[in-house]
């Protein structure tokens, strides 16, 4: 097959274009260029899109021995990905751009191009495994739970799963640094990236007061305790929360009980943040709409019931036994094991075992009653 392998710079995308060439795959390297500006990549490991990266990117191409391009995509990535950032904060919710971003830009844009210039798949370093069957393909977790990324690749439908190779599926995180040292490959030490590639200095409330400007639903409000209805502090713009945040509250008066408080609501349009103890973030209930199947779609009024069926909501989150109640472009999900913290913006990701049977994004949570 001619394969597109995408290449971050990372040590993960390295070994696995190497391992499509070594599979007898027609292959060509690209790395992918999302900002309008690259001066405003940040410098070192932070991120997975900086100029090192490309760089790095192309030497591990040159030692593989394939060929290899840059693909602009930024305009994009700006649009699906950075405006959705913001448009998801401004409304008081929390985003997920790493899903967004193989939703719309890793396995949409990119992908259609690959096919449209006659490649046949792209493969990239994702932890995760896809599965052909007579009946279709399926997505799997990866062996390596710790490095396991089917979360994130939930949004994929099985047009693309069909497109899409996932070389280090069966491999864990140790064995794929020795196997890029053995191959020669110079990013075998590299950090993992972490943070969101385009907040520069990983202050996403920062970066959120200079980008939205008047976009912003508000630049300030009331930190209410849920219990007590009394102000505990202010704040500079709802758009710096999220549901189950402890840090960065900066209370001026205490909770009268005298424990922690956390984000419990986010109101944009009043500006009220309001928070209460731990014990209030339990969830047992979430609802979620734009439905995605990692394969055959299930018919509304199904329900997912089972030892199996499990409910992930964050990208490293634990997994949650549900029952899941499928309705028209929505899923309804009993948690049977309560969760914490969860916000709407996150996705919803259904799996049966291993297997990932689709997801959704959250619109709403029910939290256990006091």
């Amino acid at each position: 097959m001619k394969v597109v392998a995408a290449m971050s710079g990372g040590v993960d995308s390295a070994v696995a274009a190497a391992r499509a060439a070594e599979a007898g795959h027609d292959v060509t390297g690209i790395h992918l260029a999302l900002s309008r500006n690259p001066k405003s990549y940040r410098s070192g490991a932070r991120g997975c899109c900086t100029i090192e990266d490309a760089n790095d990117a192309r030497r591990a191409a040159d030692v593989i021995g394939i060929p290899f391009y840059v693909w602009d995509l930024s305009d994009r990535f700006h649009t699906d990905v950075v405006e959705n950032f913001m448009d998801t904060y401004a409304a008081g919710e929390t985003p997920n751009p790493c899903l967004r971003c193989n939703e719309k830009i890793k396995f949409a844009a990119v992908l259609d191009r690959a096919l449209a210039l006659g490649f046949d798949a792209v493969a990239t370093g994702h932890y995760a495994s896809v599965v052909t069957k007579d009946e279709g393909v399926e997505l799997h977790r990866a062996v390596d739970n710790a490095k396991d990324q089917s979360y994130v690749l939930g949004v994929l439908d099985e047009q693309q799963l069909r497109h899409s190779i996932f070389p280090l599926g069966d491999t864990t995180k140790d064995v794929v640094r020795l196997e890029a040292a053995r191959r020669g490959l110079l990013v075998a030490d590299k950090p993992d990236s972490h943070d969101i590639c385009f907040v520069a200095d990983g202050d996403n409330a920062g970066w959120l007061r200079e980008k939205l400007g008047d976009r912003a639903p508000n630049h300030g409000g009331e930190i209410r305790d849920e219990a007590t209805g009394e102000v505990l502090g202010h704040h500079e713009g709802t758009f710096g929360f999220t549901i189950g945040q402890r840090k960065g509250l900066r209370l001026g008066t205490p909770a009268a009980d005298g424990r922690p408080r956390f984000v419990l609501d986010i109101e944009p349009v009043s500006g009220t943040v309001t928070v209460g103890p731990r014990e209030r973030l339990a969830v047992d209930r979430v609802e979620g709409d734009r439905l995605r199947w990692c394969g055959t779609p299930l018919t509304p009024g199904t329900v997912l019931d089972g030892d199996r069926v499990t409910v992930q909501l964050r990208a490293h989150g634990a997994e949650h036994r549900a029952v899941v109640r499928v309705g028209e472009d929505r899923f309804e999900i009993d948690l049977i094991d309560v969760a914490e913290g969860i916000a709407p913006g996150q996705a919803a990701v259904v799996y049966d075992g291993t297997r990932v049977v689709g997801s959704a994004t959250i619109t709403a949570t029910q939290r256990v009653p006091a």
